[in-house]
C-alpha cells in the first residue's frame, strides 16, 4: 500500500471521526454549522493549484526528462502568493462590471478569477513541456500561480466575512481541512490520473479534471450568499481618482499602523513561530545525519505526523472557544517549544525508531493547534473594512519570520550540535512569548476571537499627508525586498537595504502628521 493512500485513509479517517464526533461533543458541533462547511469547501478550490503548480509539476517534468536545474524555476512560481498583498486592494475593493452588483463583491471576484484559473489549469496541461521547450509551459504555469494566489485573497477575505464569533476558530480549521484536501487531490489524484500506473489518461487530461476542483468554492460560495463585505465605495463615482486611491490602497494600512500596540502585534506575528519554524528547517537534515533508514523517515513523517497534524489542527478550534485567544495563543506556543525539547531527548538518545515517531508526533500536534490558533489570531486582526488587504499583508509579514528568521538554523546547528540546536530553538521562541505577555498585558490582545474595533470613520477621512504617504511606500518596498530575498537569492546587502528602508519608512507611516485639513 502506497504511502499516498495511507495518507488519504488517515485524512478520511480522522474528518470521519469529526463528524461522528460533533453529533456529540458540544466542542465539536460548530464542525456541522453552513459556514464552516462552506469554509471546507473553499479550502478545497484554494488548496490544489500550488500543489498541482509546485509538487505535481516537478514530478511531471521529471517524468519528461526535465533536469533539476531547469526544473528549479518552480521557486519563481511560489513569488505571487509572497507578494500577493500588493494587488489584494484592488481585489478588496474595485467592483467588476455586472458580477459584483449580481453576486456581491466577493463572490463576483471569486467566479471571475476561478473561470480564468479553469481555462489555465487547462492550458497548462495541454502545453506540452519538452527538453529545450518549455517556453508556453513556463508561461500558463506563471499565469495560473498569479490566479490562484488571487484566488487565495478573494477566498481568505470571504472565508472571514462569513464566519460568526462562536464558529469563527472552527471554521479556519475547516478551510485548513479543505485547504489539504486540495492537496491530496492535485497531488496523489492528478498523478494517479496521468500515471500508467493509474487511470493513464495522461497529463493534460489529468490537470483538466483536477481543474474542477474550483466546483466546490462555488457551491459554497451559492449556498452562503455574499457575506459581510463592507461597501465604503458606494458614492464611488463621485470620487476623484486620488480620494479612490486613498481609501483602496493606503487606508488599508494606515488603519492598521495607527492602532494602538500596532507595532508590537507585526513583532509578534513576526518571531511568534520562530522556534518551530527553526526546527522544521532543520529536522531532515538531523534524521539525516543520525542514520535513520528512508522508510523509517516516511513512515514516521509522512503517515504517522501526517495523522498527528491533522488532528492538531481540528483541536484548535475547541482549544480556543475553552481557552480563549490570549490563552490560546500563550498555551500553544509553549507546546510547541515543548515539542522541541523532545527532538533534544531524541538528538541524545540517537537512533531509535520509537522515540522518532514520539517526537515528531508530539510536534505536529502542537504545530497543528498553533497553526489554527495563529490563523484565526491572524484572521481575527483583518478589520472588516479592509479584509483582504490586511490579510494578505499580515499573512505575507508571518511568512517573513518562517522564512527569513529560519535562515540561520543550519549554521547553530553545525556549530553547536543537534542536542544544542533543539535547544536553541526552545529559547528562539521567548521573544514571541514576551511579547505576546505585553500585547495582554496592555490589552492588545483580547479574548475574543475577533481583534478589531469599529473603523474610527473620521480618523480616515482626515488627510492622510505626504510624509505618511512615503511612509506607506518605503514599507511596502521594504517589505517585497525582504520577502524576495531568499527565493531569488540576492544579496545580503539588498536584504540590509531592505530592512532599513521597511523601519524608515514604518516610522514615517507611525510618526508622519497628517496633512492640514482643507478650510
Amino acid at each position: 500500500m502506497s504511502v499516498d493512500l495511507i495518507r488519504f485513509i488517515i485524512f478520511v479517517a480522522v474528518l470521519g471521526g469529526l463528524v461522528i464526533g460533533a453529533f456529540s461533543i458540544p466542542a465539536l458541533r460548530p464542525y456541522l454549522r453552513k459556514n464552516p462547511l462552506v469554509a471546507f469547501l473553499l479550502g478545497i478550490s484554494s488548496g490544489f493549484p500550488l500543489t498541482l503548480l509546485i509538487a505535481t509539476m516537478t514530478f511531471w517534468l521529471a517524468k519528461v526528462g526535465i533536469d533539476t536545474a531547469t526544473i528549479g524555476f518552480a521557486v519563481a512560481l511560489g513569488i505571487p502568493y509572497t507578494l500577493k498583498f500588493l494587488w489584494a486592494p484592488l481585489v478588496d475593493k474595485l467592483p467588476l462590471p455586472f458580477l459584483t452588483s449580481t453576486f456581491g463583491q466577493r463572490r463576483g471576484w471569486l467566479f471571475l478569477i476561478q473561470a480564468l484559473l479553469f481555462v489555465s489549469v487547462w492550458q497548462l496541461g495541454a502545453s506540452d513541456p519538452k527538453p529545450g521547450d518549455l517556453g508556453l509551459f513556463a508561461v500558463w504555469a506563471l499565469i495560473t500561480a498569479f490566479l490562484s494566489a488571487t484566488q487565495d485573497i478573494v477566498i481568505d477575505a470571504y472565508r472571514i466575512e462569513i464566519l460568526e464569533e462562536d464558529e469563527f476558530a472552527h471554521g479556519t480549521a475547516a478551510n485548513q481541512f479543505g485547504y489539504r484536501t486540495g492537496n491530496l487531490i492535485a497531488g496523489a489524484g492528478t498523478i494517479y490520473f496521468a500515471s500508467n500506473e493509474g487511470l493513464g489518461l495522461g497529463w493534460a487530461t489529468a490537470y483538466g479534471l483536477t481543474g474542477f476542483c474550483i466546483i466546490p468554492a462555488i457551491i459554497g460560495a451559492l449556498w452562503v450568499g455574499p457575506g459581510k463585505f463592507v461597501d465604503r465605495f458606494e458614492h464611488a463615482s463621485g470620487m476623484k481618482p486620488a480620494q479612490w486611491l486613498t481609501e483602496a490602497v493606503v487606508n488599508p494600512f494606515r488603519e492598521f499602523l495607527t492602532r494602538h500596540g500596532a507595532f508590537l502585534i507585526l513583532g509578534f506575528v513576526l518571531v511568534y513561530k520562530v522556534g518551530d519554524a527553526m526546527g522544521q528547517a532543520m529536522l531532515s537534515p538531523m534524521i539525516v545525519d543520525m542514520g535513520f533508514a528512508d522508510l523509517d523517515y516516511v513512515s514516521a513523517s509522512k503517515i504517522w505526523g501526517f495523522g498527528a497534524l491533522i488532528v492538531g489542527s481540528a483541536m484548535g478550534a475547541p482549544f480556543i472557544l475553552w481557552l480563549g485567544m490570549g490563552r490560546a495563543l500563550l498555551i500553544s506556543g509553549l507546546l510547541m517549544m515543548f515539542s522541541n525539547v523532545m527532538f533534544m531527548i531524541l538528538a541524545a538518545t540517537g537512533n531509535n525508531y520509537w522515540m522518532l515517531v514520539a517526537a515528531i508526533v508530539t510536534e505536529n500536534v502542537t504545530s497543528g493547534i498553533g497553526l489554527t490558533v495563529f490563523t484565526t489570531y491572524l484572521s481575527g486582526l483583518s478589520s472588516i473594512a479592509y479584509t483582504a488587504t490586511q490579510f494578505a499583508l499580515l499573512s505575507s509579514f508571518a511568512g517573513v519570520g518562517r522564512t527569513f528568521m529560519a535562515g540561520p538554523a543550519g549554521i547553530v546547528a553545525d556549530k553547536i550540535g543537534w542536542v544544542g540546536f533543539w535547544g536553541f530553538t526552545v529559547v528562539a521562541a521567548i521573544p514571541g512569548m514576551i511579547l505576546l505577555w505585553l500585547l495582554w498585558s496592555k490589552g492588545y490582545v483580547v479574548q475574543s476571537i475577533r481583534q478589531t474595533e469599529a473603523v474610527d470613520e473620521q480618523q480616515l477621512k482626515q488627510p492622510v499627508g505626504a510624509i505618511r504617504i512615503a511612509g506607506f511606500v518605503l514599507v511596502v518596498i521594504g517589505l517585497v525586498g525582504i520577502l524576495l530575498w531568499q527565493p531569488l537569492e540576492l544579496a545580503n546587502h539588498i536584504l540590509a537595504i531592505s530592512i532599513a528602508v521597511f523601519v524608515a519608512g514604518a516610522l514615517l507611516a507611525w510618526k508622519g502628521k497628517a496633512a492640514p485639513a482643507a478650510a
